[in-house]
């Protein structure tokens, strides 16, 4: 099977597709002076945006791996806006750890992994 490349830069892609599996690089929030829900958010705007973009849905997730900056601040915060988001019952495979952010208003970095909606 082909492999699909969408946005892709010199760095890296927004979406690649292989073999009915859609793979998201790491997105974060537009505003990186907003507080960690509407980060969580806005993040998951775009996921959602990203992955209609590659023709799945978040109820075709497979794994999420979510960096978040400050876990003992922030953990609780974000699942509050994450379990909002995910449909009952099409939770993904999932990891969140804290990590150092690219920049430095970054709360919420997620990458996503989903199956490609038939």
């Amino acid at each position: 099977m082909s492999i699909t490349r969408i946005g892709t830069t010199e760095r890296a892609s927004k979406i690649v597709i292989n073999n009915g599996i859609v793979y998201l690089s790491g997105q974060v929030a537009e505003d990186p002076d907003a507080d960690i829900q509407e980060q969580t958010r806005s993040t998951l705007s775009r996921i959602d945006a990203a992955l209609t973009e590659a023709g799945s849905d978040k109820e075709h997730l497979l794994t999420v791996s979510i960096f978040v900056r400050d876990i003992d601040n922030h953990f609780a915060l974000m699942n509050e806006v994450w379990n909002d988001w995910v449909p009952t019952g099409h939770s993904p495979a999932r990891a969140c750890v804290e990590a150092h952010m690219a920049r430095s208003g970054l709360l919420v970095e997620i990458c996503v992994t989903a199956a490609v909606a038939q």
